[in-house]
This record gives C-alpha cells, sequence and structure tokens, in this order.
C-alpha cells in the first residue's frame, strides 16, 4: 500500500514475488520467489508498478479523451459511475462505459477529461470508453464518429 497527497494505491504482488519495506532508510527490497530470468522479470514488472503507484499518489495520472462525430453531436453525461454518451451516430438509446473506482471522469464540451492515482484504473476508464462507442458492422475508415485518446 502506498499513500501520498493524492490519495492511496493498494496491490497484491504475493503472488509473484516478496516485498519487504525498510522504513529507516525508505528502502523497498523485491526480492523473487522463483530464480532466473523469470524472477528477474517479475522483480522488474513489480518494481515498475510500485514505480507507477508512487508517481500516482504524488502526482497522479491523466488522460484526456476528444469527441469526434461527423453529423449528430454526441452528448457526454457523468452519473455515478457511468458515462453516458447520448446522440452517438444517430441512436435513442445511450452508450454506456463503466468508470472503474477512485477514478474521476470530468467533461468540458466534448473532451472527457478522466484522472486518478492509478494508472491501469485511469487505462481501463479509459478503454471502457473506447469500447463503448466502437462501431461494429461498418466500415470505419468512412464512419470515424467516436471517442478517441487525445493526451
Amino acid at each position: 500500500m502506498v499513500s501520498g497527497p493524492k490519495g492511496k494505491n493498494e496491490k497484491d504482488y504475493s503472488h509473484l514475488i516478496d516485498v519487504t519495506i525498510s522504513k529507516e532508510d525508505n528502502v523497498v527490497k523485491i526480492i523473487s520467489t522463483r530464480g532466473g530470468r523469470a524472477g528477474k522479470r517479475n522483480a522488474r514488472t513489480v518494481k515498475a508498478h510500485i514505480q507507477n503507484q508512487i508517481k500516482g499518489v504524488q502526482e497522479g495520472f491523466k488522460l484526456m479523451m476528444q469527441a469526434v462525430y461527423t453529423h449528430f453531436p454526441i452528448r457526454i453525461e457523468v452519473k455515478g459511475d457511468k458515462v453516458y454518451l447520448h446522440s452517438f451516430a444517430g441512436e435513442k438509446k445511450p452508450r454506456v462505459a463503466r468508470i472503474v473506482p477512485n477514478v474521476t471522469v470530468e467533461v468540458k464540451g466534448s473532451t472527457i477529461i478522466i484522472s486518478g492515482t492509478s494508472k491501469e484504473d485511469v487505462g481501463q476508464t479509459a478503454a471502457n470508453i473506447r469500447q463503448a462507442t466502437r462501431i461494429v458492422g461498418l466500415d470505419n475508415r468512412v464512419f470515424q464518429d467516436g471517442v478517441y485518446l487525445e493526451e
């Protein structure tokens, strides 16, 4: 568990490695339970995840998405833990995307700003919105309406 000014992140790595924390030196020791290349690979993966957790609670992560449409303007609204995309490609029913817990979504015009302390959760929320606006059965080179990652 990592906590900081922006909040806290918690993740369990016990299935991959042993993590010990030295409080007097502010050092995190990552010890692999497997040997060889697989152990090194697991240790480096967990190291990157822990670095992302620390960066997330100190600075936070932020993604910006842009709604693109040609004819029918998309109206975006956030209610609770869902994002509703009204009038997407002229459809009567709104398309719905789930917001992962501990992630905030705000809408400014046709721009969606997704922010949070976990890089994985922010990315998953962006992927849920992108997946909700996927066009099936039509040529995506012609019908390019959707919500795309901008930044």
